[in-house]
């Protein structure tokens, strides 16, 4: 399938000369002849790539990208500026702007074919999905050493095995990478001086998780732990750093790729202060079935220690087990051992202090 390029250019012999060069290598060409038309006309046509001179009338170059890069639908284009010599200023606040690149003007048919082969082919990372499993971030990352600025990305992604209960890394250790879960579950937990944890967050295949420490340059402030066998790839702080910073389009796919995990830390306190047992104990079940069902299961059952349930819940064991035998009374749960199944899924999210 052809790509489609959109060049703004208010000189009538640029435009038309440049055109027709992209013409005859197999692009499909839109035209605008000042920021405001090419701004319409990107919105409209939805074009693989932009090419848009600095000085123009009406609306320039710059607020050409500005208005792009605030609409959702066009903020992904790759956008090369062309520049006159006098203009390098101009040429430096557009990539600071977000522009990918620049031609000097006057430039020849190689020097701007080679540079939008280049912008499309780096724009083709941020079309291509990616499963979230070994084999998917593997595929991703190989995709990012093509990128010139990313080729020195370490081979060192092999996956590590954890028994249950196994420790992945410990509360004050220094992080030497990020993880993901291939296979398996993991917990998080901080814990207290009198040694009795608290359960920051819970992970299941597809998730990453330890990077926290890396962007904020901290000790780790929770132990990672196995909840059962699990199969947990590391990728090193050097690549992490140089996938989220070298490249801006490795990086806002690797950001998509990490976007799941960073929520619910705030309310978690506030629920522990002014919820009731019972109903914490109903919102940790429900949180464990969202977090791990599967969506061709008809029920979730789950084998879980009642020591890591109190952990989520911020009570003694005890009480969480009194609290399970209550639930299970009233029809809410079926327990076999240490496996919960969930038989009324509603009225536990429903659950009332």
């Amino acid at each position: 399938m052809r790509k489609k390029i959109l060049l703004i250019e208010d000189n009538q012999d640029i435009r038309e000369n440049t055109a027709e060069i992209l013409t005859l290598a197999q692009y499909d060409v839109v035209t605008a002849v000042n920021g405001k038309e090419g701004v319409e006309k990107a919105q409209k046509e939805k074009p693989d790539l932009i090419i848009c001179d600095i000085m123009m009338p009406v609306l320039d170059g710059h607020g050409a990208l500005h208005l792009l890069s605030k609409n959702k639908e066009t903020v992904g284009i790759p956008f090369i500026f062309l520049t006159a010599k006098s203009e390098r200023g101009d040429f430096r606040k557009g990539m600071e702007m977000g522009a990918d690149d620049y031609l000097t003007k006057p430039f020849d048919d190689v020097e701007l074919l080679s540079a939008i082969e280049i912008r499309l082919k780096k724009n083709d990372i941020l079309k291509k999905e990616f499963t979230k499993n070994y084999s998917g971030i593997n595929s991703f990352i190989n995709e990012a050493k093509g990128m010139e600025s990313l080729k020195e990305l370490s081979e060192e992604r092999d996956i590590r095995n954890y028994k249950k209960k196994d420790d992945i890394f410990k509360e004050g250790g220094y992080a030497k990478g990020i993880y993901f879960i291939n296979k398996g579950k993991v917990k998080t937990f901080q814990t207290s001086e009198s040694g009795k944890e608290l359960i920051t967050e819970l992970y299941k295949e597809g998730d990453f998780f330890g990077y926290l420490p890396l962007l904020q340059d901290e000790k780790y402030m929770s132990s990672a732990t196995a909840l059962e066998d699990s199969e947990v790839l590391m990728i090193p702080k050097e690549d992490f750093f140089s996938l989220l910073y070298k490249n801006a389009e490795v990086s806002r796919k690797f950001i998509e790729l990490l976007s799941d995990n960073l929520r619910e830390k705030e309310t978690q306190l506030v629920k522990l202060a002014y919820n009731s047992v019972r109903k914490r104990v109903a919102e940790a079940l429900v949180k464990l079935s969202d977090k791990y069902k599967k969506d061709d299961d008809q029920i979730f059952s789950m084998n879980v220690s009642r020591e890591d349930l109190a952990n989520m819940v911020g009570t003694a064991t005890e009480t969480v087990i009194r609290t399970l035998s209550d639930f299970k009374t009233d029809k809410l749960i079926e327990i076999a051992g240490s496996t919960i199944t969930i038989l009324n899924y509603d009225k536990l999210a429903k659950m009332k202090n």
